[in-house]
């Protein structure tokens, strides 16, 4: 059974592998401001290693390169691009499992989605159908990192050409291997994350 989370303010901490460094995703979550407003959630990534799950830790991943500026991010060098990053919805495989439990938008994937990855098209970081003329990523994977994906608000407003595109919450791989960088957790985890995410809330990667 998933744990219950506090009302008022949730600690979490999630170890995340970034290259050969142990590092920590935490996150704080202040869900009513003293007038009453709700405060959203962010999930930080910072130094030395475990995700703090309620009582629990957990293991995450992120890319190969390490946590750089967003400023410096570029397609393809394998970084996870440091800042806030807020939360634009939820994607889900229908055939291996059923919609995850969230407030937070959600639709399911279907065999033609793909996502642009070329950067001089005019769909670059934006969702495609496939086949698609220009280089895209697919989306329905014969693995299972992609069984939900989250995605996340890095260089969509505006979209600026080479400076990163597809950077996802998404499941990790056995082992926790780096991603090409995303931000990666097991599936019960993601899960557990989602049933807890409002609206509004987002995900901070960060050097320290």
């Amino acid at each position: 059974p998933r744990r219950s989370w506090s009302s008022s303010t949730m600690r979490r901490v999630l170890r995340c592998a970034i290259g050969g460094n142990k590092h920590y995703l935490s996150a704080s979550r202040q869900r009513v401001s003293p007038r009453g407003v709700r405060v959203p959630v962010i999930f930080k990534a910072i130094a030395d290693g475990m995700l703090i799950l309620g009582e629990r830790k957990v293991r995450c991943a992120l890319g190969p390169a390490g946590v750089i500026p967003a400023s410096e991010k570029r397609e393809g060098d394998g970084a996870s691009p440091a800042g806030v990053w807020p939360i634009r919805e939820v994607l889900y495989r229908p055939d291996r499992g059923l919609p995850p439990s969230t407030a937070l938008r959600v639709g399911p994937l279907s065999p033609e989605d793909g996502w642009c990855d070329a950067p001089h098209d005019l769909a670059y970081n934006r969702a495609v159908r496939l086949p698609y003329p220009a280089s895209a990523e697919r989306l329905w994977r014969d693995d299972h990192i992609y069984d939900i994906i989250v995605v996340l608000g890095h260089n969509d407003d505006p979209v600026v050409s080479g400076m990163g595109s597809a950077i996802f919450l998404h499941v990790c791989r056995p082992g926790y291997p780096p991603t090409q960088g995303c931000v990666a957790i097991e599936r019960p985890d993601l899960e557990e994350l989602l049933s807890a995410a409002k609206p509004g809330d987002a995900i901070e990667i960060a050097v320290a």
